[in-house]
């Protein structure tokens, strides 16, 4: 279920008198405060505000002695929480050739770069090269052009063995030199042919996730699975919420410990999957919960520290407002007829009440539309 601030209050209201008490602390999905006899209660996830008021008009607290803010011109953000998983981008499978025998393998959490040794069969190290089409015939002079061509100049190019090599789709002689040169450093036979077995071919980096070959097996199959490198968190968001999903857009990220971080949508997904169901169900209930997946890569990939998988609450901005004025929400007075005011207090220390519309919500802060200007103190209740 998606979990948002209040946009748009509806006041419940109970005749009762308040207690003198302080405000109750402040949670994560809502705020409370007591001013005077009035309580007003925050709730973003319900989407409502709780006025408990004192119709006598008695007051706990003295007026004149409360504390006061400032009315503030700023930008407010409304934002709506997503819970989703944080983990690696990407997934990849390195099959083994066929023949031979595995003689060494990577470790789970190990990252293999262009150039570095993937799995070694009958100790000959198989290298990772970066490109889309995995490598089908020999590479030679011989050969006609062709895409893995290009892939394997690109990649002697980038591993420093492209001294006057035209990267394009032609196997020169040139091409040829590259790789004995490349096949000298490895230590195998300088042939100046590439045989498909020779390389796995990725569409960059992997962080290996799991080893699926034995040392010794036959080197034929699944040796490994294996993710991208950078960091991404993962959300199901509900369809009927995607106009919040736009890609480039940033949002922020928390992860486990409440630690605070910012990312931005990288992909939007276009293919909706039912909501979750059982025998108890009904109909319709899944297309009512359908989700779509929404991508989100991290500003600091680093402030995700060493977890491999963890949970993370991603907050998308629903509403944005610029240049409002802005008060804490717990300087909200309401009426039981619905209607909001704040207490500005003057230079000589008098408050008087000013009515209020409310806008967005930002935290504990509060867009305000009426008789107010920038500066202006208004009372807040005493912590």
């Amino acid at each position: 279920m998606l979990d948002s601030e209040a946009t748009t209050p509806v006041p419940q209201v109970e005749a009762e008198r308040e207690e003198e008490r302080a405000p109750a602390p402040r949670r994560r999905r809502g705020l409370r405060a007591v001013i005077g006899g009035t309580t007003v209660l925050a709730v973003g996830a319900a989407g409502t505000f709780l006025v408990v008021r004192d119709d006598q008009g008695s007051s706990s607290q003295d007026s004149s002695s409360l504390p006061t803010a400032t009315v503030t011109r700023t930008d407010l953000v409304n934002t709506s929480d997503v819970d989703g998983t944080l983990g690696y981008e990407g997934s990849s499978t390195v099959l083994g050739p066929g023949g031979g025998r595995i003689t060494w393998l990577p470790e789970g959490g190990d990252v293999v770069k262009r150039g570095q040794r993937v799995y070694a069969v009958d100790s000959r190290d198989v290298p990772l090269f970066y490109g889309s089409t995995p490598f089908w015939r020999e590479l030679k002079t011989e050969v006609t052009k062709g895409v893995d061509v290009l892939e394997l100049e690109r990649n002697l190019k980038a591993l420093g063995y492209g001294d006057g090599l035209a990267v394009d789709r032609l196997f020169t002689w040139r091409t040829e030199e590259a790789v004995k040169k490349w096949q000298k450093d490895l230590g195998v036979k300088q042939t100046g042919i590439v045989k498909p077995d020779d390389v796995t071919v990725q569409r960059g980096a992997i962080r290996v996730t799991k080893v699926q070959a034995v040392l010794g097996a036959p080197a034929g199959g699944t040796v490994l699975t294996g993710s991208g490198t950078a960091r991404l968190v993962t959300v199901n968001l509900p369809v009927g919420d995607q106009s919040m999903a736009r890609k480039g857009a940033k949002v922020r990220i928390t992860l486990p410990g409440g630690k605070q971080t910012t990312g931005r949508i990288s992909a939007v997904g276009t293919v909706a999957t039912a909501g979750t169901t059982n025998s108890d169900s009904q109909t319709g209930e899944g297309t009512e919960n359908a989700t779509i997946p929404v991508y989100v890569t991290l500003d600091k990939p680093a402030s995700a520290g060493t977890l491999d998988s963890a949970p993370a609450t991603v907050g998308f901005t629903s509403t944005e407002r610029k240049n409002v004025l802005a008060v804490p929400v717990n300087a909200l007075l309401a009426s039981s007829e619905g209607t909001y005011s704040v207490k500005v207090v003057d230079s000589s220390g008098d408050a008087r009440s000013v009515p209020v519309k409310l806008g967005v919500f930002d935290g504990n802060k509060v867009e305000v539309q009426g008789s107010l200007t920038p500066g202006q103190k208004v009372q807040v209740p005493r912590s």
